[in-house]
């Protein structure tokens, strides 16, 4: 079961809960899921639940958008697993940095995106014109209420150009947050739907004409950090009224010297999450983000 937003660039978008065939929409007091992460874990449950009780209908599914809208924001955490800790390593020219971080009491955590620059599923993620290395971070997000309780999960590629951020740890803005750096879907599958948040596989192929150019596994057993100590560092000096998606760093980075290129597809695959599909442009020109 997910909880999905529904609709098209020229449609309004509307809230939906999605069980195999069956898809409830959600009614007013609840037209957004800002909405919905204003409520407690308690209250969302309580109404998730009493929706899934009424008749369903079995219409055909409108296009998935992006799990995201009002005021919510992305975040991300880095050097969470020893591998990205190995390949921001391997792309610095002051490597100690990551390694410091990575055996730190404090969590990198850092500004992703706002709902205009994320894409949703099918849509084009972008790899920015001025960089020449560029990979995509397969995650784990949490989805976080304004209460800083983890009420649910969802698949995140948080897109990243590694030739500007190595040039200079300074730069980590510039190679992370631009329009179309990130993708998130297909929905917010609800936390009690997931037993266990670290027994869960990520599978991420990239597709490159008619051939696989990368593919690879990992687990979030690998991961370093606590997802309850992720979220009380993002919440210690800030508020999120309207929720927040916080990705968690990732396992799989492609080896030098792969680079994104335009035309490849990205999948990720997590376990009861679902697949994440995303087509690759270069450049920001052209691009429409919901």
């Amino acid at each position: 079961m997910q909880i999905v937003r529904l609709g098209s660039p020229t449609v309004s978008a509307r809230l939906g809960l999605v069980d195999g065939p069956r898809v409830w929409s959600f009614e007013a007091p609840d037209p957004s899921l800002a909405d919905l992460l204003r409520l407690s874990a308690d209250e969302l449950r309580r109404r998730v639940d009493a929706l899934s009780r009424t008749e369903a209908s079995r219409e055909s599914v409108d296009t998935l958008l992006a799990p995201i809208d009002g005021q919510t924001e992305v975040w991300a955490a880095g050097v969470t697993y020893q591998r990205s800790e190995e390949a921001r390593v391997e792309e610095s020219g002051t490597p100690d940095i990551y390694t410091r971080v990575y055996t730190a009491e404090r969590p990198e955590l850092f500004f992703k995106a706002t709902p205009r620059r994320v894409a949703g599923p099918e849509a084009q993620i972008v790899v920015r014109a001025d960089s020449t290395w560029d990979v995509p971070e397969p995650e784990l997000a949490l989805v976080v209420n304004s209460r800083a309780e983890i009420v649910g999960y969802t698949v995140a590629n948080d897109v990243s150009s590694r030739s500007i951020e190595g040039e200079n740890p300074l730069y980590l803005p510039q190679a992370k947050v631009y329009a179309g750096s990130c993708a998130l879907g297909p929905g917010v599958t609800p936390a009690w739907e997931v037993p266990d948040p670290y027994a869960l596989s990520i599978r991420m192929r990239i597709a490159r004409a008619d051939g696989t150019s990368w593919n690879g596994q990992t687990s979030t057993r690998e991961l370093k950090r606590r997802l309850e100590e992720l979220v009380e560092y993002l919440f210690r000096e800030d508020t999120f009224p309207d929720g927040v998606i916080l990705c968690t760093g990732t396992a799989l980075v492609p080896d030098s010297p792969f680079t994104l290129e335009s035309g490849d597809r990205v999948e990720i695959e997590i376990d009861r999450l679902g697949t994440l599909r995303n087509p690759v442009v270069r450049g920001k020109a052209g691009v429409s983000l919901a």
